[in-house]
């Protein structure tokens, strides 16, 4: 695996040191990339809002600076929060093969409660961080990412949400290559 030199070079873990969030190298690149954006641009656009917001007069009754602090909110919260599952992740790899459903990997679900089912692709991730294009990431911590867990081609699962119990079969499943 490539690791960047950042995570190459960190020292390893103390004995039940628990990592800060599992990734895998190309979420760990975006998310590194987002964080380093976040920290220059980012704040450097926002500073720049409330500037032009504090010109307009009075704070207190000002949209536009109320606005800009929301936003620098957020914004600071996400800092703060990749900051510290790119602390020390566990960098995982997706499964090369397998036969059964496992992390990183593509998985292509029939619902079995519709007259006329399409079929639903799913990234089956450990992060809700992780991403491919075009389809949506289900975490393995999910009720539906905890079904499909381990499940084999042609098997039926199902799930308890709010809405009712979800039932569906595994069409096909494969790595995801990213």
């Amino acid at each position: 695996m490539d690791l960047p030199e950042e995570l190459a070079s960190r020292p390893p873990r103390k004995p039940g040191q628990e990592p800060t969030a599992t990734l895998t190298v190309d979420a760990y690149r975006r998310l590194r990339s987002e964080l380093d954006e976040l920290l220059t641009s980012g704040r450097s656009h926002i500073a720049a809002r409330l500037k032009a917001a504090r010109e307009h007069g009075d704070i207190s009754e000002n949209a536009e600076y109320d606005a800009a602090k929301n936003e620098q909110a957020l914004m600071e919260s996400r800092i703060r929060y990749l900051e510290r599952i790119l602390r020390d992740p566990e960098i995982i790899e997706a499964p090369a093969a397998s036969d059964v459903v496992a992390p990183g990997m593509l998985v292509t679900i029939r619902p079995l409660d519709e007259d006329d089912p399409e079929d639903e692709t799913y990234l089956l991730a450990e992060s809700a961080e992780e991403r491919a294009p075009g389809v949506r990431t289900v975490t393995t911590t999910s009720p539906l990412g905890r079904a499909l867990l381990g499940a084999r081609e042609g098997t039926q699962v199902s799930y308890e949400a709010p809405g009712g119990t979800f039932r569906y079969v595994v069409a096909r499943f494969e790595p995801f290559a990213g």
